[in-house]
């Protein structure tokens, strides 16, 4: 009887998955609209009374988008302020929605991944994830292994979809 090789585990194909590098820690909103008079006007004193009141341990280890979903016009000390108060316990805040703040995270874990492990190597990007992975982080990640990869398909090993391929 023959032996199964399994080719995939022993060639140089290289394979990144970006579910590998999803932080851990709650994506959480802020809304401040309930901080404003009729939730649409920052009164500076009931404001930050609201802010100083506020429980901001209760953000620890977590990622934050700050937003408010009224029309109110917010000065940007107001997210500022709620920024100081939120620095010694959140990952990281952005003034957006989820989608935005899961795209900032994932720009800063693109422009720090290593790509020299990748270099003249044929490089899968898998996909299908599971977790809310933003489309413009395959594209940034794309971008930067374009120069040095051998070549770059996304999907599984087992059906790739050619992207790109050094000449």
């Amino acid at each position: 009887m023959k032996e199964i090789v399994n080719k995939v585990a022993n060639s140089k194909l290289m394979t990144i998955d970006l579910e590998d590098y999803y932080p851990q820690g709650k994506r959480i909103v802020i809304d401040i609209k309930d901080w404003l008079f009729q939730e649409l006007i920052l009164k500076e004193k009931d404001f930050r009374e609201h802010v100083k009141n506020h429980d901001w341990s209760q953000y620890k280890d977590n990622y934050i988008a700050l937003t408010c979903s009224t029309d109110a016009i917010i000065p940007s000390w107001a997210y500022m302020l709620i920024a100081t108060r939120l620095v010694p316990f959140a990952k990281k805040t952005i003034i957006g929605s989820l989608n935005e703040l899961e795209t900032s995270i994932f720009q800063e874990i693109i422009s720090n991944f290593p790509i020299d492990s990748f270099v003249d190597k044929p490089t899968i990007i898998k996909g299908c994830s599971e977790k809310n992975i933003p489309e413009t982080a395959y594209i940034q990640l794309i971008t930067k292994l374009a120069p040095v990869a051998k070549s770059i398909m996304y999907g599984e090993a087992c059906s790739t979809v050619p992207l790109f391929k050094k000449k």
